[in-house]
């Protein structure tokens, strides 16, 4: 089995200014020396960070995309009163007496 703690520090050291502007000159990127200086480090932090998490993600450990594990709590779907037509239609500004009653919004294409 490959020693995983030696790839990280091999990734790392891999990410240098060179290997910056290739890339940002493969995206189309133009960048100046400083902000290749700087995403040259910013990379550093992050491989090394994601290889950090990649030294407890082992086999025995679940994938999960939130540390706590998320539960729906739901009330039981039981029915209850509901309103009658005449109560639902009381507050419309108009209705038919059995449905309300709207503008209509497309012209005569319906």
């Amino acid at each position: 089995m490959p020693d995983t703690a030696a790839q990280p520090a091999a990734a790392h050291e891999a990410i240098t200014t060179d290997v910056v502007s290739h890339l940002a000159n493969l995206a189309r990127i133009a960048l100046t020396s400083d902000e290749i200086e700087k995403l040259t480090g910013e990379l550093g932090v992050i491989i090394d960070s994601v290889a950090k998490v990649s030294e407890v993600a082992t086999p025995d450990v679940p994938a999960t995309s939130h540390p706590i594990r998320l539960v729906n709590v739901f009330r039981p779907d039981v029915p209850g009163p509901t309103l009658t037509t005449a109560e639902a239609l009381a507050g419309a500004p108009e209705h038919d007496g059995s449905r309300f009653k709207v503008s209509a919004i497309l012209g005569e294409e319906q």
